[in-house]
């Protein structure tokens, strides 16, 4: 997919009700009719949307400007609807919208003033601005056709204006990232393997309820592309990682050269296939008899492209990574807790293979060391050096996303990463301190039936996780 898709703003409709029996009310007084009150209270309303693509037909007054609205927000591919009622109105057009307009992700907003602008409303023109402040009735009578209509995804919200915004922010954010699913391509190179069974989803409904088209990506094909690159591309990659980063006297480099070319293939295979989300299977024996080794770095490509590449086969832990990156930006990384030290209230966690180690403010992080769970096996580049990253500290969101029985669960929580010294050869890595007691954590994952990989990212995305997890329909697990 085009990288202007992934980072493009959402796509909103905008569906404002008002009431055609008050329109005209109020010709001629200080403050204007109802309807050019509503004007200029629509100009305030999209003041506060900057980061959406709005579209907005014009206020919905009539039956035909519902009709108009529905075909606009289908043909322009809106990720999302907003609502909100004017004042009260009559609920027609609103029926009409839930019953006609097709699935798509719904936020139905009442937007609590801090205070009205009239005293009393004897005078006319304090009359027109108590309707004009009647948007609570309206939305209690609109409120009512939603369980009635048996729609899906629509979310209810109440606040100022300042919250609701907010609240719009993380549905809109998460309503892009379940239109972005459905455009996406995942790339398994090249197949499961039998290390992990609970690990893996069914194809099938990877397409059929995630989105994702997987492409199926034989080594064949990898080893090709590694032997395409020309010693010019691999050149240039080597200098910008010795640029960047120390490397260990130990490291020979010709293996050096050999998991830099494999790395870079991997982006170009992506490149190629015009893959979002690249999920390597690199314990795959095949593999190391056809290309020597597993590649050690993780190409600035794919965080250019706003595409991910995890390890493992593991599609769900790819299609997580991929989330947590539309929805944030930032470099996202991969691990598997290995193990709770209670002493401190802590665990270790990190993963073999390429993880993301491009983020600009860490690269004193990053040492170029031997693969040394490789280093004494008998192929042919094994020792291999990769991108050794000691994960950023701070707070940072940790996800994961995992099938049963046809159904997703989405698991989630809030850890600090902790500054270091690397300690775990082999393993991108760190040391966390949950924000929950740490056997706690672990205790409820385990209850929840999950499995071992999990993204993880800066910042507290878990509002927005809590939303991607309703409008694709699964089962929310946020432990804090």
């Amino acid at each position: 997919m085009k990288n202007n898709l992934k980072t493009r703003k959402p796509r909103a409709g905008l569906l404002l009700i008002a009431s055609p029996r008050f329109k005209n009310l109020g010709e001629g007084l200080k403050h204007g009719t109802y309807a050019e009150r509503k004007d200029i209270a629509v100009n305030e309303i999209m003041g506060t949307m900057d980061f959406l693509d709005i579209i907005f037909p014009g206020i919905v007054y009539e039956k035909e400007d519902a009709v108009s609205a529905m075909r606009e927000f289908y043909d322009k591919n809106a990720d999302l609807v907003i609502v909100e009622f004017l004042s009260w109105s009559e609920d027609f057009a609103w029926i009409r919208f839930l019953r006609d307009m097709p699935d798509i992700p719904v936020i139905f907003t009442n937007v609590a003033k801090d205070h009205v602008a009239f005293n009393d409303t004897i005078d006319e023109d304090d009359f027109i601005e108590y309707l004009c402040s009647g948007t609570l009735v309206g939305s209690l009578e609109g409120s009512g056709s939603v369980p009635r209509s048996g729609r899906k995804h629509i979310k209810t919200v109440l606040g100022n204006r300042s919250e609701i915004t907010e609240k719009i922010r993380s549905f809109a954010s998460a309503a892009m990232v379940k239109s972005v699913l459905k455009q996406a391509n995942l790339g398994l190179l090249a197949n499961y393997n039998e290390a992990m069974w609970s690990t893996y989803m069914d194809p099938y409904n990877i397409f059929t309820k995630l989105g994702p088209e997987i492409k199926f990506l034989p080594y064949s094909i990898y080893a090709d592309v590694i032997e395409s690159i020309t010693e010019k591309e691999l050149k240039e990659y080597c200098d910008d990682l010795t640029g960047k980063y120390k490397m260990e006297e130990d490291v020979a480099y010709d293996k050096f050269e050999a998991s830099a070319r494999a790395s870079l293939a991997l982006a170009k295979l992506a490149e190629k296939r015009d893959i979002d989300i690249m999920v390597y299977n690199d314990i795959d024996e095949a593999m190391f008899k056809l290309v020597g080794l597993r590649a050690g770095f993780y190409h600035p490509w794919f965080n250019e492209n706003t595409s991910v590449l995890v390890p493992e086969a593991d599609s769900g832990a790819g299609i997580i990574t991929f989330i947590l990156k539309l929805i944030s930006g930032k470099n996202v990384n991969f691990l598997e807790p290995f193990h709770i030290e209670t002493d401190y209230g802590t665990f270790a966690g990190g993963h073999a293979g390429p993880n993301d180690h491009n983020d600009p403010e860490w690269q004193k992080n990053v040492v170029i060391a031997r693969d040394v769970r490789f280093a004494k096996t008998k192929w042919k580049y094994a020792g291999a050096p990769f991108a050794w990253y000691r994960i950023s500290p701070g707070r940072k969101t940790m996800a994961q996303l995992v099938e049963c029985d046809g159904k997703y669960k989405l698991v989630c929580t809030l850890v600090d990463s902790l500054e270091g010294e690397h300690i775990l050869a082999t393993y991108s890595h760190s040391i966390f301190k949950p924000v929950v007691p740490v056997c706690r954590l672990f205790e409820e994952i385990l209850k929840t039936g999950t499995t071992q990989h999990f993204g993880i990212v800066d910042g507290d995305y878990t509002k927005e996780l809590a939303d991607v997890a309703s409008l694709m329909d699964f089962e929310f697990y946020e432990i804090k």
